[in-house]
């Protein structure tokens, strides 16, 4: 991942963050839905997951109390969060009308 968190997020691009750990269930069961959805997507939106135990700071800036979480960022605007595990058809309703 090259640039910060804050340069990735203000892309006019989607940028959906998927705050997870290693060791959260429902984080790896949602896994294949997010590579599903990069497939599907292409570079038409950005997926970046963040381990909140390697980044304790944005976890708390971003008040994500439990994973999964799911955020979706266009030019710095926060335009979507949910938490829970989510599989594709929830995960292209949180993007689709951001395109």
């Amino acid at each position: 991942m090259t640039g910060t968190f804050e340069e990735l997020i203000a892309s006019d691009q989607p940028v959906l963050i998927d705050f997870f750990a290693e060791w959260c269930g429902p984080c790896k069961a949602m896994a294949p839905a997010l590579q599903q959805l990069a497939d599907e997507m292409g570079d038409k939106v950005r997926i970046i997951k963040i381990d909140i135990d390697k980044n304790p700071a944005l976890q708390r800036k971003y008040k994500v109390s439990g994973v999964p979480t799911v955020m979706v960022f266009k030019n710095s605007k926060q335009l979507f969060r949910q938490s829970g595990a989510m599989m594709l058809p929830q995960l292209k309703q949180a993007v689709t009308p951001h395109l």
